[in-house]
C-alpha cells in the first residue's frame, strides 16, 4: 500500500519518515518532491572495474546551470536528508524531468526500512540537458510493509551506504569483492 498525503504528514508527526527540509510545497498526493543539491560528481576514468574503487571528481552546478552530455554517469544527490523507519522509500524520476530524457537511477530506485541519508543520483540524459542546483528532481514514494524488520538498514554489517553525506557516494561494490 503506498501511503497517501495525509499518512505522509502523520508518519512525519511521529517520527517514522524524516525529511529535511520539508515543506509542505512538495507534498503531493501519494509522493513527496527531492530536489538536486548543488554538488555533481564524475567518475575519473571512462573504464570502471566492480572490483576496484573508482574514484570520482566532485564540482558544483554552477548558477547558470551544467550540461549533461550522454554516454556519461553524472552522480547528483538531493537537497533532502531523509530517515525512513516503518517504510519502503521508492525514488522515482519526475515525469517532466523524463520527459527532458533524464533518468535518475539506474537501477537504485529502492531504499530500505532505516535508510537515513541524502539520496545519491545515478544520473544519465539521452541527449544533452542543462540542469540546475535546487530544481525539482524526484519524487518519493512511501509503501507500507508487512512483518517486523529484524535488522533495519543502518544496523547492518554489510550495508555500504550509511555515512552520512550531503555529496554523492560512487558505487561501493568493491567493498563485495573484500
Amino acid at each position: 500500500m503506498i501511503l497517501t498525503d495525509s499518512e505522509i504528514l502523520r508518519a512525519l508527526e511521529k517520527g517514522d519518515i524524516v525529511i529535511d527540509p520539508f515543506d509542505r510545497v512538495n507534498l503531493g498526493t501519494n509522493s513527496y518532491d527531492v530536489h538536486l543539491g548543488n554538488i555533481l560528481a564524475i567518475y575519473e576514468d571512462k573504464l570502471l572495474d566492480a572490483k576496484k574503487h573508482n574514484k570520482i571528481n566532485q564540482t558544483s552546478i554552477p548558477k547558470e546551470g551544467f550540461i549533461l552530455e550522454p554516454n556519461c554517469i553524472y552522480l547528483g544527490v538531493t537537497t533532502e536528508y531523509t530517515e525512513t523507519h516503518r517504510f519502503v522509500p521508492f525514488l522515482e524520476g519526475k515525469s517532466s524531468i523524463g520527459r527532458l530524457g533524464i533518468d535518475i537511477h539506474a537501477t537504485a530506485g529502492k531504499g530500505d526500512i532505516g535508510y537515513c541519508n541524502h539520496w545519491t543520483l545515478e544520473i544519465s540524459v539521452h541527449q544533452p540537458v542543462k540542469i540546475y542546483a535546487g530544481m525539482s528532481i524526484g519524487q518519493l514514494i512511501y509503501f507500507e510493509v508487512k512483518g517486523k524488520v529484524n535488522t533495519p538498514y543502518n544496523f547492518k554489517a554489510s550495508s555500504k551506504y550509511t555515512v552520512k553525506s550531503s555529496c554523492p557516494v560512487e558505487s561501493m561494490m568493491w567493498k563485495n569483492f573484500s
